[in-house]
């Protein structure tokens, strides 16, 4: 299993390249279930989770293929991907696929709005909390669907079609957004989604679907109107670039001191993480190219932050932001509000040194001059990463294993973070 090895200490210096992301690009795969004809999706992510799901939609007879680099491709561009669904052969999603990426359990709305019926598995994924997909369900079931769950599988069924309807999410959810914009665009009649979904993704598959022939209307805002069409086309489309990402190489900018561009980040994707940045001391300036971070001699300063459902503070940043806070010049606070068990980093890092303690929703960190490095486990996606952020600015040697969870989201981070003068390299056993 491969390890990485960082030795801490370095400034980063240079350019990122931000890949396409990971959280638009695995439900515009999956929308392209909803059509016979052939998606094109450029800028598309390498990472584990892309080609999970490739596997999984391979399943239910869909062609997937991968268009190598052109001429004039930048370094690092994402891959281009053709997906044809021209014929569905196979309306289950089994355990053993699902089970292992939460996301492919989307795959039920194209299923029952297109083919009127769909089994799928009780999904798996990150152990974070449960999030639980009753919500999705319950939007299946305002458009009409027939939901009951059969020996651990979903299944939904819609023999005469789906038709429009109202649904009021009871809180806001990523996941029962996009599972109601693709049910809702092969839906007969008007559909109302309220309390949804704002994050910029949403928007992303929405204007994809719009590209299909849908016919959407407020995808990134609370409320958004869907007036279903009979069949959707083809259509070409480019993923938008990871604010996630984006935001973990500014975090990691932040912590080790020096001068990063982070090139293709769009501001506007990210800009309450960027506002506490620049509360925690990082010089921040947009261009041309991107997003430059610097802190050049000032110290990290202490912030208080909640995380929030878009355009707040994203839980994907909590567990990056908590490794820059613990080199804080005194006690900063962090609430996770989005998901529950999300604090499974705060034992790794207090292996490198950290001080914080836990009450309830709420870390406390109470910052500390200098981290010293250490083996460490990644629990978590995110946390994996704080794991790595840490140690890049921790005295000696850090040991980061189980880095597969880094594999499902970022796509080449030892590779980008050593072109600015990082000391880190990946150890396959």
């Amino acid at each position: 299993m491969d390890r990485i090895r960082i030795v801490g200490g370095n400034k980063l210096n240079g350019t990122i390249p931000i890949s396409g992301a990971k959280n638009a690009a695995l439900p515009l795969m999956i929308a392209g279930l909803l059509t016979e004809e052939t998606l094109i999706l450029d800028n598309v992510p390498r990472l584990a989770d892309v080609a999970q799901l490739q596997r999984i939609l391979g399943n239910h007879g869909v062609d997937i293929t991968s268009v190598g680099k052109r001429v004039g491709d930048r370094e690092y561009q994402g891959q281009t991907l053709h997906i044809s669904a021209s014929d569905i052969i196979d309306t289950t999603a089994p355990y053993e696929l699902v089970s292992r990426m939460r996301a492919s359990f989307w795959v039920i709305a194209p299923l029952v709005a297109r083919m009127r019926q769909a089994r799928v598995s009780l999904p798996g994924g990150c152990a974070i909390g449960t999030r639980p997909v009753d919500l999705l369900m319950m939007a299946l079931e305002k458009l009409g669907a027939d939901i009951s769950i059969d020996r651990g599988y979903v299944v939904a069924m819609a023999p005469d079609g789906l038709r429009g309807g109202r649904i009021d999410f009871p809180k806001v959810t990523v996941s029962g957004t996009h599972v109601a914009l693709m049910a809702a665009s092969l839906a007969r009649g008007s559909t109302v989604i309220d309390n949804a979904a704002c994050e910029p993704e949403i928007a992303d598959v929405a204007s994809c679907l719009n590209k299909m022939g849908a016919h959407i209307q407020g995808a990134g805002t609370p409320r958004i109107t869907v007036e279903g069409v009979a069949r959707l086309h083809g259509a070409r489309h480019t993923v938008l670039p990871d604010r996630i990402e984006a935001g973990t190489y500014a975090i990691a900018a932040t912590m080790t001191g020096g001068d990063v561009q982070l090139a293709g980040a769009r501001p506007e994707l990210l800009q309450s993480a960027l506002d506490v940045l620049k509360r925690a001391g990082a010089e921040i300036s947009v261009n041309d190219e991107g997003i430059r971070i610097a802190r050049n001699g000032a110290g990290i300063r202490p912030v208080t932050v909640s995380t929030a459902p878009f355009p707040g503070f994203p839980t994907d940043l909590q567990a990056q932001l908590m490794a820059l806070m613990v080199r804080a010049q005194g006690a900063s606070e962090i609430t996770e509000t989005i998901f529950e068990n999300r604090f499974m980093h705060v034992q790794e890092l207090a292996r490198l040194g950290a001080r914080i303690s836990l009450a309830g929703e709420t870390a406390r960190i109470d910052g500390i001059a200098q981290l010293r490095g250490a083996p460490v486990m990644a629990t978590d996606l995110r946390a994996s990463v704080s794991l790595v952020i840490a140690g890049l600015a921790a005295e000696g040697e850090t040991m980061v294993n189980r880095v597969y969870h880094l594999d499902r989201g970022f796509e080449r981070l030892e590779e980008k973070l050593k072109a600015c003068g990082a000391s880190i390299e990946r150890i396959s056993d």
